[in-house]
């Protein structure tokens, strides 16, 4: 099943990708108003039940007619794992930490599939990130790493977006990660019961078409499910959270000389059995 979040006309709404149709399923249950909250409601089961029930109704509506918004656009918590695959790691110099490497993006720092990413006029470091990104399904404390999966909903694509310079002013990621309009998440989500091994998916970034990163999960250092119960061990994981795993080497800024996002450019994220994230640049005002 490929949940997404979506924006026709002045309506906002979510639901499920049929056949190149959106099964509205926000109209269809009102009491569910977006994917995060039906997540916290009904679960993926629940849903993939309301799909069912809803989708020889009329509310549906043609893909190519809404723009797509980030796969969960109200995330309570966006966590991301830094310096996650081992070729990333060595290329930044960085030792291996006994911990994974956690920092947070805003929820608002992110656009959907075929929206513009935005180089800010105060930089022009703008780095490319690919990675396969977590939505909670259900939430929890203290999760065991053999119950992690259980608590995920689903997998989608997510380019984290870097200004450079700014990462590094000092030794916290934040700024550098949480310019406007400068992370993309989607096209959709696909449920985790679509996904055969979650080690085996393959993580491909394009810039203009040339490859730049590519690498399986199974590289990354932390596994999904120590991700997710060290990040609950910490803070409680709600329904329609979001957890980015890492990128793989080959980022722009490790480059000689750095490749850079540049106005008029296209990055794509591809993740196996998931689809293609695809985002144009452009400047800042």
């Amino acid at each position: 099943m490929k949940l997404l979040s979506y924006r026709s006309a002045d309506r906002r709404s979510w639901g499920a990708l049929v056949d190149r149709e959106i099964v509205d399923l926000g109209r269809a249950n009102p009491a569910w108003p977006t994917l995060a909250f039906a997540l916290g409601e009904a679960g993926a089961d629940g849903i993939g039940r309301a799909v069912t029930a809803a989708a020889n109704t009329t509310h549906r509506v043609a893909l190519d007619s809404v723009e797509l918004l980030p796969a969960v656009p109200d995330p309570q918590k966006v966590l991301c794992v830094g310096l996650n695959f081992e070729k990333h790691r060595i290329e930044t110099g960085r030792e291996r930490t006994e911990h994974p490497v956690i920092f947070t993006r805003f929820a608002d720092t992110f656009v959907g599939h075929g929206a513009p990413l935005v180089r800010p006029a105060a930089s022009e470091c703008f780095d490319f990130e690919g990675e396969v990104a977590l939505v909670i399904g259900r939430g929890g404390r203290r999760i065991a790493p053999e119950d992690a999966l259980a608590h995920i909903a689903g997998i989608t694509c997510l380019n984290d977006g870097s200004i450079r310079d700014f990462q590094s002013h000092t030794h916290q990621f934040t700024p550098g990660k949480n310019f406007p309009a400068t992370g993309s998440m989607g096209p959709w989500l696909v449920t985790l019961d679509e996904i055969a091994d979650l080690a085996e998916l393959e993580l491909i970034t394009r810039l203009n078409g040339a490859e730049v990163q590519r690498a399986p999960l199974s590289d990354l250092t932390y596994s999904i499910p120590e991700i997710v119960a060290y990040c609950s061990s910490w803070t409680e994981l709600r329904p329609g959270d979001v957890i980015a795993t890492g990128t793989p080497g080959g980022i722009g800024a490790r480059r000689e000389p750095p490749l850079w996002m540049e106005l008029g450019d296209v990055c794509e994220v591809e993740v196996s059995g998931v689809g293609v994230l695809r985002n144009t640049i452009l400047d800042e005002g």
